[in-house]
């Protein structure tokens, strides 16, 4: 992170100048921009032309996604569909189909798209975001603006503050300008961001400010909307963050950078990395990320184009293209389907789009971080929340001026939650078909010669191969980097923490199958999520409320087992299935563990390039002092470089055989 770890609100140089207030404490004087509200009616503007920076072949890209993906579903299909068709059909069967082509298709779209992201890296196919090594400096102003609501002021203004250092020490902070937006409702909380936000100012070398809105309205949305009205005008960019994200100076000179070079892109979206894991679960989470998520990612920027996607935060936006574009509109009805969209970030790219400016995202460009939560729990919990922001886009699906691509998007956001539930009823619907028929164990394993109970089998390899196929290809283009190979501790440190997470993986995709499908039930029914503050940081769950959280789950897995009674010989199936179900308070309190976390980090499991330096540092310190080095030409070394772990065995013998000193003693 080119130095901006470990650093919050003491600095090495002393810069404490005070900035007179201006109308309000802690604010600059405004520049207000119009931001309306757009239609999603038949007075909606006609979608623009393509963005220039659209690749040129960006239409060949998409027929070869779809055409895989396409075929890909054929060819698992053709196998269930044709043992139905020789006894005809029956309702239940043709329910099965339905569910089961509904499924493969999603995840054949979702691993073709792994596939090209895997391509695009493995070639160092960049598109138009060929980021210089040496950038110029900014030559306009852009707004940094981390919203806050109820969260713990030290934490969040630290990760800002290391934010500030980064820029400071580039030598670039006057072009930079931070604002804390606070929609903090509890007032001691917002007591506390006061201090803390005092201390940063006054060490601040970014101009820094302060605004607190009196009321949460539209929540991020609504607050990131108010700071374009009132002070957008000021500004060239800004760059939306987290309470969470951090992002290196370099990163960000690059992002300004880029929207310089390209002045029709209105929005360019990083992939942020997981950092400051502690638990089991969330150490799981940063490195499947790390591991895997830039494939993902690079994928959805290939076949995406200019018609991508944003996350919400660690992004840069063209200011003026923002107000003009995505003002968003209160939907009709009751909630949790009408009133202010919740889910607003993808809403407002695919209005960006329609107004004409290019939204890409970039998989290439390192230094952008954000945290997990830290345990299954709270992260169904954050899930809950998306879901029913996700499920909200149903009605704005077939809105008028959107990109086809930009509709596919807000279907494929809502089709990460649905796909629970499609699975869900599919295993539910397969086992009902499976009762019926009267089969030997033999003749289960015939996978070569299908009969008609294989849909089941074909399902279950189907879920492995949605779990393991865009892992296979992180992991294979991560060792197939020396560099990279070497930054995570060697090739056997990643398959031994791949194969962990991959476990992992199995054991946790029907405890969130269910979970989801809870949610996808809740949000259906027309239960309204809220709008709770996120917990970052993690305690041990209490095995009350593991069993009280997870009843759905325990429930649904002896639903499965009671089932198996009237087909028995699918339990060899079904096992993976229904004991991680049953044992999911077990498992939601093991994974919120820091010492089950800690414990996997000491055995080399799931550890991130970060951690291999510092723990290759802290040997070399250890080892420097029980064996100073000794060069033959200049005598006692004072610091020991240590080689990457694969090689520093063998030269800390041959060091030790060339020079201990005779005064060392050896434990």
């Amino acid at each position: 992170m080119d130095g901006t770890s470990n650093l919050a609100l003491r600095y090495e140089h002393d810069d404490s100048r005070a900035y007179a207030p201006l109308g309000e404490p802690w604010l600059p004087a405004e520049s207000p921009m119009d931001m309306p509200r757009q239609s999603f009616g038949a007075d909606a503007p006609k979608l623009a032309k393509a963005p220039v920076t659209s690749p040129a072949n960006i239409g060949v890209r998409r027929t070869i996604l779809f055409a895989a993906s396409w075929l890909l579903t054929a060819l698992i299909a053709a196998t269930p569909l044709q043992l139905y068709m020789r006894d005809g059909f029956t309702p239940l069967e043709w329910i099965a189909l339905g569910l089961f082509v509904t499924l493969v298709s999603a995840v054949s779209t979702w691993f073709c798209s792994a596939v090209a992201g895997f391509w695009v890296l493995k070639n160092r196919k960049e598109d138009i975001f060929d980021f210089p090594a040496i950038v110029p400096a900014p030559r306009v102003k852009t707004a940094l603006l981390m919203p806050l609501y109820n969260e713990d002021p030290a934490a969040t203004l630290a990760r800002l503050a290391r934010i500030e250092r980064s820029l400071s020490m580039l030598g670039v902070a006057h072009w930079f300008d931070l604002f804390v937006l606070s929609d903090t409702t509890n007032e001691a909380i917002a007591a506390q961001e006061r201090v803390q936000f005092s201390a940063l100012r006054a060490r601040s070398r970014c101009a820094t400010y302060y605004r607190r809105r009196p009321k949460n309205i539209e929540r991020k949305a609504g607050n990131i909307s108010d700071w374009v009205t009132r002070w957008g005008g000021a500004y060239e960019h800004m760059i939306i963050l987290d309470a969470d994200s951090v992002m290196s100076g370099e990163t960000v000179v690059k992002l300004v950078d880029a929207m310089e070079r390209h002045p029709g892109m209105g929005l360019l979206q990083t992939t942020p990395v997981i950092i400051g894991a502690e638990t089991l679960y969330a150490r799981a989470q940063q490195f499947s990320v790390r591991m895997f998520g830039k494939v993902a990612s690079a994928g959805l920027a290939w076949w995406t184009g200019a018609e991508s996607s944003y996350w919400g935060h660690n992004a840069i936006v063209r200011v003026k293209a923002f107000a003009s574009c995505s003002g968003l509109p209160v939907l009709p009805g009751k909630k949790p389907f009408g009133g202010h969209i919740l889910s607003h970030d993808v809403v407002e790219a695919a209005l960006l789009r329609r107004g004409g400016w290019a939204v890409h995202v970039t998989p290439v460009l390192d230094g952008s971080t954000e945290e997990t939560p830290p345990s299954m729990i709270e992260f169904m919990k954050r899930d809950r929340r998306w879901a029913q922001g996700n499920l909200q886009h149903l009605g704005l699906l077939f809105a008028p001026g959107l990109h086809p691509i930009s509709r596919l998007q807000l279907f494929f956001g809502m089709l990460c939650y649905l796909v629970s539930p499609i699975w869900l009823l599919s295993l539910i619907v397969g086992l009902g078909i499976q009762a019926q028929i009267t089969l030997t164990m033999p003749e289960y394993w015939r996978l070569l010669a299908p009969v008609k109970y294989d849909p089941i089998i074909w399902a279950s390899l189907l879920t492995v191969l949605m779990l393991i196929g865009p892992k296979i290809l992180g992991l294979a283009l991560t060792l197939s980097r020396p560099e990279e190979r070497a930054k995570f501790g060697g090739a056997f440190a990643i398959l031994k923490s791949a194969a962990f997470e991959t476990a992992y993986s199995a054991v946790m995709a029907p405890v969130m199958m269910v979970g989801h499908s809870r949610i996808v039930f809740e949000v259906l029914m027309g239960r309204d999520a809220g709008w709770s503050t996120q917990t970052r940081e993690g305690e041990t769950l209490s095995y009350k409320d593991a069993f009280r959280a997870h009843r759905w789950e325990i429930n649904t897995g002896l639903l499965f087992a009671s089932m198996l009674l009237l087909a028995p010989n699918l339990t060899i199936w079904f096992a993976p299935i229904i004991l991680p179900l049953i044992a999911s308070p077990f498992i939601a309190v093991a994974t919120s563990r820091k010492d089950l976390g800690a414990w996997a980090g000491r055995m080399g499991l799931l550890v991130t390039p970060e951690e291999v330096t510092e723990r290759s540092e802290a040997l070399g310190a250890q080892i420097h002092q029980l064996f100073p080095v000794v060069d033959d030409r200049h005598g006692p070394v004072a610091n020991m470089d240590v080689p990457e772990t694969s090689v520093f065995w063998p030269n800390l013998i041959a060091t030790q055989r060339r020079a201990v000193p005779a005064s060392a003693t050896v434990h």
